[in-house]
């Protein structure tokens, strides 16, 4: 599913890829519903392509989100994350993914995953894993 969600460097928001042309994507803001064209000069990375540092090795994005998810209760996180302390957002990173790795995972890295899980339950996007990788989501969340 995160595979088709897209983030578009300069853009606010994701997008979710309708169709592709010969040197562009056609788009959908997965917010508002509106349309729009995405060039080949535009940065645009798959939310499926993107993983969050751990002490181990990298965990990928929907694994992450799988597991605020199960600890909202598949509800938007309720918490201010703008206003946040930086103390306070490695404290809810820390209990969505323990061993996440401190150094590399930034403040506004975790701004942007809540962000991101926000608008994604909020649009109706909740299947961030495949029924096949959901043993994994939950072994990796374990360890």
């Amino acid at each position: 599913m995160l595979k088709t969600i897209l983030a578009i460097s300069g853009k606010p928001g994701l997008y979710k890829l309708i169709s592709q042309a010969k040197n562009m994507l056609i788009v959908e803001n997965i917010a508002d519903k509106k349309r729009m064209p995405v060039y080949a000069s535009d940065k645009v990375i798959s939310l499926g392509d993107i993983a969050m540092y751990t002490d181990a090795e990298e965990v990928p994005l929907a694994t992450v989100l799988e597991s605020v998810k199960k600890k909202e209760n598949g509800a938007e996180v309720q918490f201010n994350y703008k206003k946040a302390s930086s103390d306070e957002l490695h404290g809810f990173m820390a209990a969505v993914l323990p061993n996440y790795d401190r150094d590399r995972v930034h403040t506004s890295d975790i701004k942007k995953l809540i962000q991101w899980y926000n608008l994604l339950v909020s649009s109706g996007e909740t299947d961030f894993v495949e029924g096949v990788q959901m043993e994994t989501v939950e072994t990796a969340v374990e360890e």
